[in-house]
């Protein structure tokens, strides 16, 4: 697209790999086939967003100690995430608690995460 010559106007240059007559179809397509599309602001090290990352007080495996494949609940209390992560096993969460089965002892990884930073937390479960 151009921005001189006729209102939506294509040009180019010549080069082998295209039909020139191909090209002259162009000239088919109307302005109402285009969607607008707004485009988020482009961060920049000039405008980092600034402001507090999320915050992490607690993260508890009840009970730390289970046989193979048994039921632990893992609880979390933080501010400020937008979303949750649980490594390994869970994923993304909702909520402040989720069910893991783990088969051999496993430290899982809290991260909270929010648009101006990430918070970690760890706890482990014992398989014996």
């Amino acid at each position: 697209m151009a921005d001189n010559g006729s209102a939506m106007f294509i040009s180019g240059v010549p080069d082998s790999r295209w039909d020139n007559n191909d090209l002259h179809l162009l000239g088919n397509v109307a302005a109402s086939n285009f969607e607008v599309v707004q485009m988020p602001t482009l961060i920049t090290s000039s405008n980092v967003p600034a402001g507090a990352g999320p915050a992490i007080t607690s993260f508890t495996a009840s009970p730390t100690h289970v046989a193979a494949n048994g039921s632990v609940t893992l609880t979390w209390q933080a501010t400020g995430a937008s979303y949750y992560l649980i490594s390994p096993q869970a994923g993304p969460v909702r909520g402040n608690s989720v069910v893991v089965n783990p088969s051999v002892t496993t430290t899982y990884t809290l991260s909270a995460i929010n648009a101006f930073g990430k918070n970690t937390a760890n706890v482990t479960v014992s398989v014996p």
